[in-house]
């Protein structure tokens, strides 16, 4: 069976020759109203991005990612191993929504709020438009021989790239290790801290590699939210779409002449200038339809409303619509599966919320040591303990006691009576429990323990404490 001729393109992508080599692309520079609209959105996020790491509540970075510690900190709450319940539940939500918002309006997060796109587009690609020219300046630039005037540009460009790539690495290793520790590097030394040093270095080639060559294949290789819109995309999902239904009409695509009345000769809007196509960041045609490689940058939308407006044709060839309402003029419904991810999403905020505020800054776990059994000691029976306290402030606790409460007892401290935990950190030990064994009414009882710093009471705990079945 052969296949259909307009579908052949579903086996290719634009960055990828004949051969299987890497073809760059050569967008042309976007302008219009979408893409003023995308500037100010990426220079708030770029700004949002780079001061993350360095904006603290309350003593707590505001967005910090330490894997290697499992230490989180996400809108100024920190998580600290202990709460990885929590982020998980986080990052679910998070998940879910971007779900529900691909459902809704298809892959515009990638246009629009990627970091990846941000920055390649935004930063990148935009220095490489004031170094070397627009799209047909690049590619008469990368034919050329190597002469001065392209050593010039490519190594001024390559400079630059290297240069924001060591900024970027930075930030990302801000969110990663501290922005504390960060300065703290900066302070003492690179020579102080080798380990930081080459993570830094290894960021920088990374980011360097990604933004200088890799680019646009990250989003159509190697990123697999690209590969979950074949899932979450349908017919009423709203994307960037070309109206198949205007352009090609009974006819199809044609040139443009000003000399005949296109409407009566049953020609398509689309005047197959290939515009749209010289613009898109990723080396797609948007009029073959829903595509993996579109980040729905809306490019291409501006520069076919360019186009129209030149020939007295109306805007709106290539729009944000979805399927059916180009096929079928429908207008756009919330159907049940968006209302379903709409559900789990407020079921799942609602659980992280309560978790959160059922949250406390202080932990303290008070446990029987393991393989010991309780102990006679006249009258008394003793029981041994390790607890652990875990300070999630930003405050020292320099006086950390215990009290049993609801029974008479004796709570002893192995050790120094007052303990200390220092901020966003922990401290630890063990305890012994003597309770009279007239007080005992079963061969385990529950205790209650509060924990004080000071005078002020931080947490209360419980354990269990065990004795003989009987004292006959």
């Amino acid at each position: 069976m052969s296949k259909l001729p307009d579908e052949a393109f579903r086996d290719t992508i634009g960055t990828i020759d004949e051969e299987g080599n890497r073809k760059f692309i050569f967008p042309k520079k976007p302008s219009g109203k979408f893409y003023d609209y995308r500037k100010w959105v990426s220079y708030f996020l770029l700004i949002v991005l780079v001061a993350n790491p360095f904006i603290k509540i309350n003593g707590n970075q505001f967005m910090m990612f330490n894997i290697l510690e499992r230490r989180f900190n996400i809108f100024g709450f920190p998580f600290w191993p202990q709460d990885f319940y929590l982020f998980v539940l986080f990052m679910i939500v998070g998940v879910v929504f971007v779900i529900l918002f691909t459902v809704i309006f298809g892959r515009i997060f990638c246009g629009w709020i990627c970091p990846q796109t941000i920055f390649l587009e935004m930063v990148f690609r935009r220095i490489e438009y004031w170094i070397e020219g627009d799209r047909g300046a690049q590619i008469r630039l990368e034919k050329q021989e190597w002469n001065a005037e392209k050593i010039r540009k490519k190594a001024l460009k390559w400079t630059v790239f290297l240069i924001i790539s060591f900024f970027i690495a930075n930030v990302f290793l801000a969110y990663l290790i501290s922005s504390d520790k960060l300065f703290l590097m900066i302070e003492e030394g690179p020579a102080n801290h080798v380990s930081t040093l080459v993570s830094l270095l290894i960021f920088t080639g990374v980011f360097y590699f990604i933004f200088a060559w890799f680019r646009e294949q990250v989003c159509i290789i190697a990123c697999p939210y690209g590969r979950l819109q074949g899932v979450l995309l349908d017919d009423k999902s709203i994307n960037v779409a070309y109206d198949f239904v205007r352009g090609e009409k009974e006819v199809g695509r044609a040139k443009f002449n000003k000399q005949e009345d296109r409407a009566s000769s049953g020609k398509g809007d689309c005047i197959d200038c290939k515009q749209c196509v010289n613009v898109c960041p990723t080396g797609i045609d948007i009029r073959n339809g829903v595509q993996l490689e579109c980040v729905n940058c809306t490019a291409c939308i501006d520069e076919c409303d360019t186009i129209m407006n030149s020939v007295g044709l109306p805007k709106g060839l290539i729009r944000y619509a979805s399927e059916d309402e180009i096929q079928k003029k429908a207008k756009f419904k919330f159907t049940p599966r968006m209302k379903g991810y709409s559900a789990i999403l407020l079921i799942l905020t609602g659980i992280l919320l309560g978790l959160l505020f059922l949250r406390t800054d202080v932990e303290a776990s008070i446990l029987r040591l393991p393989g010991q059994l309780f102990q006679h000691k006249g009258d008394n029976i003793s029981n041994i303990y390790t607890f652990k306290i875990i300070n999630k402030t930003n405050d020292d606790f320099n006086d950390i006691h215990f009290k049993l409460v609801g029974i008479n007892g004796t709570l002893k401290v192995v050790g120094k009576q007052y303990l200390k935990v220092p901020k966003q950190g922990m401290n630890g030990g063990s305890l012994f429990i003597e309770i009279n064994q007239n007080l005992l009414d079963s061969d385990k009882t529950k205790l209650k323990i509060e924990v004080f710093n000071g005078n002020q009471k931080i947490e209360t705990s419980t354990t269990s404490f065990l004795s003989p079945r009987s004292f006959d």
